[in-house]
């Protein structure tokens, strides 16, 4: 029986897509988690030192 061609062309091109999607995703979901995360506290969400110090 001769080979398809066309069918393991066509597996190929959906294995390249599948993994193309995939890698897509991680990095979506990567910069998705560091963007949430300040490197820097924001301002006015904790107290200043000396306020803290007192009492």
């Amino acid at each position: 029986m001769k080979p398809n061609y066309a069918f393991q062309k066509r597996q190929r091109e959906l294995a390249k897509k599948q993994k193309k999607e995939a890698k897509a995703k991680q990095r979506a979901a990567e910069q998705a988690a560091a963007a949430p995360a300040p490197a820097e506290p924001v301002p006015g969400t904790e107290p200043p030192a000396e306020s803290r110090n007192q009492g």
